[in-house]
């Protein structure tokens, strides 16, 4: 049986599931709402070409949530048999019987749900081959051991391969499902110089096998961070622009999801509070939510609440178009549903046509940072700490490594005083932006 007719068994399966569940809810609820997901999948590990660790995964889970009387209830189960999800289905009505009543509670408005779903070419299974798994993670690692005699140790290669279905039902007579598949390569070594160590790594994914970069990109590319690391400086506490690589410029707008969320809003909790409608970034900058771009690693024809999925502008221009909201949200604040019941759907933010060297001669003196450790932010008052190393810049060009320094600022002043974007997308996170400039940081040294 090829792995697309067993999907197409277990969809159809996982589909009369959702039905059960649905019509079982019906005679103690108001109004209910199910959800299946299904991943299947492939994982192994090598170190020094000995293969470490080979793991196959089948998981399958029902998740069921019940509104009575404006009382809601949810139960799960990882058991999908019938007499498995009753039971499921009768712990969701007790649940209800004793929560408090919440006039906000309750599925989705009908005409915003998804009764289509647009094929978004999601789904590219491979056989699961744990030879072929072995012989390309195995590849990664060799590729980054090879390139260098500093490079004198590793923490391996990986290659993982995973197709899932989800199954989204609800009591408007909904029932919609879609598959995907999401393929992975990864390399992490360990370089040694004069008693001193540095890690990095590289990695390669996409929704198609055949959209990932080679073995040899994955450990050339891994060589070359982690050796780029090596011998790094101390810098003394200053002020001075930060340009901060693509990679982890993802992560600055990563906070302004949260800080636009409908549940910080409605609670009161985040720095953008009463923005809507206001400049919260340069005027030159806009940011689209792409939900259906085809192979996209965050793309979905609706959300987890079932809601239709739409491209929109998030920010326009500089300015706040819309909170991300849930049905619950929305209903809090008196809106509707933007459709972000489980997150964001491929952010992007566009460049102003600068390559990654342009903006380092933009930059000419400063920090470049290429990974953030720690937690320091404050969703209330977006005041922002962060430990970070990367790279001390003069002269647009790149001088030495640096490390153990902390970043600090608020991230309202860093959203609206953002110089420039890079044309040198990430294109491997839910967020699609390049390179990112600052006019200025704290930057806390020796």
């Amino acid at each position: 049986m090829t792995v697309i007719t067993q999907v197409a068994e277990q969809r159809k399966a996982l589909e009369q599931a959702v039905a059960q569940a649905l019509e079982l809810a019906r005679a103690g609820s108001d109004a209910a709402e199910v959800a299946v997901t299904k991943t299947t999948g492939i994982g192994v590990s090598t170190r020094y070409g000995e293969v470490e660790n080979v793991e196959f995964n089948s998981d399958g889970a029902l998740g069921i949530t019940v509104y009575a009387r404006q009382r809601k209830g949810s139960a799960s189960s990882t058991d999908l048999s019938p007499d498995a999800i009753a039971r499921t289905v009768r712990a969701a009505l007790d649940i209800a019987r004793y929560t408090s009543e919440d006039p906000c509670a309750g599925p989705a408005e009908k005409e915003l749900l998804a009764f289509e779903a647009p094929d978004l070419d999601l789904f590219h299974p491979a056989e699961l081959d744990a030879e072929r798994g072995i012989e390309l993670a195995a590849r990664a690692e060799q590729a980054a051991l090879a390139a260098d005699k500093r490079i004198t140790n590793t923490e391996g290669g990986s290659f993982n391969s995973h197709y899932g279905i989800k199954v989204f039902g609800n009591s408007h007579g909904m029932l919609q499902s879609y598959c995907s598949s999401r393929h992975s390569m990864s390399s992490c070594v360990i370089a040694g110089l004069n008693g001193e160590m540095e890690r990095d790594y590289a990695y390669t994914i996409g929704r198609a096998l055949d959209d990932l970069r080679t073995p040899e990109w994955v450990g050339a590319e891994c060589a070359r961070r982690t050796l780029a690391r090596m011998a790094p400086r101390k810098l003394p506490t200053m002020r001075a622009p930060v340009l901060f690589a693509a990679e982890v410029a993802t992560g600055l707008f990563g906070h302004l999801v949260g800080a636009i969320s409908g549940s910080s809003v409605y609670r009161k909790s985040t720095f953008l509070l009463d923005q809507l409608g206001q400049q919260i970034l340069p005027q030159w900058l806009t940011i689209e939510e792409l939900p259906h771009l085809p192979k996209g690693l965050a793309s979905t024809p609706f959300d987890s609440e079932g809601v239709r999925t739409e491209r929109r502008e998030i920010v326009r221009a500089g300015v706040l178009q819309t909170w991300l909201l849930t049905s619950y949200a929305a209903r809090k604040l008196g809106l509707r549903s933007t459709g972000h019941a489980g997150g964001i759907h491929n952010w992007r933010i566009a460049g102003q046509g600068d390559d990654f060297d342009a903006l380092l001669k933009k930059m000419d003196k400063g920090l470049l940072v290429t990974e953030l450790m720690g937690q320091g932010v404050s969703a209330v008052t977006g005041d922002y700490s962060r430990g970070a190393s990367g790279f001390w810049v003069e002269n647009g060009e790149i001088q030495y490594p640096v490390s153990e320094i902390t970043i600090a600022g608020n991230l309202r002043d860093m959203l609206r005083n953002i110089v420039t974007v890079g044309d040198d997308i990430e294109t491997r996170s839910n967020i699609q932006c390049g390179s990112l400039l600052l006019p200025e940081m704290k930057i806390a040294g020796q």
